[in-house]
């Protein structure tokens, strides 16, 4: 799940939605979005075919992809995608964990890599790049970078 997430830059929402069928042997997923409604449809990464082909070998195509224990064939709960996060992250010492931190971490890396705001706004889809810029946290690396940069110190002339 955490994979799915951070290299889908999707909505846990989202995610939760999907069955193996929708996966299994595809490099193009589509998606009709929870929030906005409005249909989707992108690459899989080549870095998380083969991670999810490896998820879903023993599954069968009408599962969920992230089954809940409880009941038949139902996708486990926002609750329960958090939990186990939460859960994950404390293993590894990390407190501020949610499961929105899977897209922000998909918006942010992309735009290290790329600087590539415009394309990432239209991935998140959102409405404005300022928004996407305070949702990926840029605007506080600049604003951090700015005030590391200030100096009262004299500068030394050549």
């Amino acid at each position: 799940m955490f994979m799915f997430g951070i290299y889908s830059g999707l909505r846990i929402s989202d995610i939760l939605k999907f069955r193996v069928r929708d996966v299994r042997d595809k490099h193009y997923l589509m998606i009709r979005e929870q929030k906005t409604k409005k249909e989707k449809k992108f690459a899989m990464n080549d870095e998380l075919i083969p991670i999810i082909d490896e998820y879903i070998e023993d599954k069968k195509d009408y599962e969920y992809l992230f089954k809940s224990r409880q009941g038949k064939n139902e996708p486990i709960t926002r609750q329960q995608a958090y939990n186990i996060l939460k859960e994950a992250a404390a293993a590894f010492g990390l407190m501020a964990i949610g499961t929105h931190t899977l897209r922000k971490t998909f918006g942010y890396h992309m735009y290290q890599q790329t600087k590539d705001i415009v394309t990432i706004k239209e991935i998140l889809n959102h409405s404005d790049i300022s928004i996407t810029l305070r949702y990926i946290g840029i605007n506080q690396d600049i604003k951090d970078s700015t005030m590391k940069r200030l100096s009262f110190k004299p500068t030394k002339k050549k």
